[in-house]
């Protein structure tokens, strides 16, 4: 069993140098997951890597079977998930290129299949604790990685969770910053509840790949998040690979 899972979206739906030495396609009562997961070794440690949008990128944020990603992961033995996210930035100390690991969010998704609790015969109503849905034990392991592997992290901050997979209008994101958000994606619920009914700890590593519609300029946005990815992902890279051997004796 393998108790590290990495959740891989935009900029990762492959993990560079994770050595695959088994597939696992697990049958869940929610249907498929995004994709098979592949489980192996990296950095010298055990874990699970889940592409969210599936091989290919093809599933968009509203699509994603979420029950069945963290419910697979579960059952699999994962029990710290550390969840790679490509967002817009907000907050002026996030820049593009740059990594935070969030501390809070505000969910502004709609439709999705948010919870285990469904109502069907088989489920038990759970009214989960959430007022951190980030674990602060497992979001403690990620600072104290990029402090040790000298990787700089901009800050923590409140993430916006959209629906997508439309970028947000100027006047949305104005909203997003009067409520007090610093940065924007679309995969982060119902993920993060998902995982804490399931007992899992959960914190997010997030990649600032452009800035949100009105913050900065009018550039070629499509040019701005490809940089950004390339040089964002290196970062949450070598995070991981300080992160997951203090996990991997959890």
């Amino acid at each position: 069993m393998s108790a590290v899972g990495v959740i891989g979206g935009t900029g990762m739906n492959q993990w560079p140098g994770l050595e695959i030495e088994r597939r696992i396609v697990v049958d869940t009562p929610y249907g498929a997951a995004s994709a098979p997961l592949l489980e192996g070794r990296v950095y010298g440690t055990r874990a699970i890597f889940l592409a969210r949008h599936g091989e290919g990128h093809r599933i968009p944020p509203h699509c994603i079977n979420y029950r069945a990603n963290l419910w697979a992961l579960h059952h699999a033995g994962v029990r710290s998930v550390i969840a790679i996210a490509a967002v817009g930035a907000m907050a002026p100390w996030f820049a593009p290129g740059e990594i935070a690991v969030p501390s809070d969010l505000i969910d502004y998704s709609y439709g999705r299949e948010h919870t285990y609790s469904d109502g069907t015969p088989a489920s038990e109503l759970h009214h989960v604790e959430f007022t951190e849905p980030y674990a602060p034990a497992l979001r403690r392991v990620l600072i104290d990685a990029a402090g040790r592997g000298g990787t700089s992290l901009s800050g923590e901050g409140v993430l916006a969770v959209t629906q997508g997979p439309r970028l947000e209008s100027v006047a949305e994101i104005r909203r997003l910053v009067r409520d007090g958000c610093d940065m924007v994606g679309m995969t982060g619920m119902p993920e993060a509840a998902l995982a804490r009914e399931l007992g899992l700890d959960y914190a997010c590593l997030a990649v600032s790949v452009n800035w949100a519609a009105g913050v900065q300029g009018l550039g070629d946005i499509h040019a701005e998040i490809a940089q950004s990815i390339e040089s964002g992902m290196s970062k949450v890279r070598a995070v991981l690979g300080a992160a997951l051997p203090a996990l991997s004796g959890r």
